[in-house]
């Protein structure tokens, strides 16, 4: 699998209280290429490594079990050939899963939602229940929405801070997603953030 070594995230120092005001849902991008960095930030903002001793992530997660994967589906990034990649946040990089455009595949899984086939590249969340499930049960089906609402918190906010915009996609065709991006066994997608520069 070809393996893509990412850029550091790039420093992030506006106030918090400023990107939390300014916060939005968008929904209308401008037709420009994301730079690799600023997608590589937004992914460090996700699941990335904070504490490489316990392998701790940038969201909280029940019992570090860290049930999510990231999937990104990429139409305009510089750097980036059209494809799906898959993030590995161990050591920061993307691995290409599949290879050309699956934008106008998205957007029709999305139920025609256009902002999700026009964006620059979206972020799909997945999720492998059991390794949550098993230490919690069926509690643990809750904590693993959970843990997927920060990471979109993450996500909204480090975008804003970027310059960018996203917004939550909670309606899509379960399977749809997961033959688009090729899941196997108890992987499920449970959350879909289009990012681009907003008009």
């Amino acid at each position: 699998m070809k393996e893509i070594l990412l850029p550091q995230p790039i420093p992030m120092e506006e106030p918090l209280s400023s990107v939390i005001a300014r916060r939005r849902s968008r929904r209308k991008w401008a037709e420009k290429p994301v730079e690799l960095e600023k997608l590589a930030t937004i992914l460090w903002a996700v699941q990335g490594i904070t504490d490489k001793r316990h392998e701790f992530r940038a969201v909280p997660s029940a019992g570090a079990t860290y049930p999510l994967e990231v999937y990104v589906v990429v139409e305009n990034v510089t750097g980036l050939d059209k494809a799906i990649y898959h993030y590995n946040p161990y050591n920061h990089s993307l691995e290409v899963v599949k290879t050309g455009s699956y934008g106008a595949s998205l957007e029709k899984a999305c139920l025609g939602q256009e902002w999700v086939g026009r964006a620059p590249f979206n972020i799909v969340l997945t999720a492998v229940f059991f390794r949550t499930t098993r230490y919690y049960g069926e509690r643990g089906v809750m904590y693993v929405y959970l843990e997927a609402g920060h990471a979109g918190q993450n996500i909204y906010l480090a975008a804003e801070a970027l310059g960018l915009g996203t917004v939550a996609i909670g309606a899509f065709y379960d399977e749809m997603v997961s033959e688009i991006l090729g899941l196997t066994g108890s992987e499920k997608p449970v959350y879909i953030f289009p990012v681009g520069y907003p008009v």
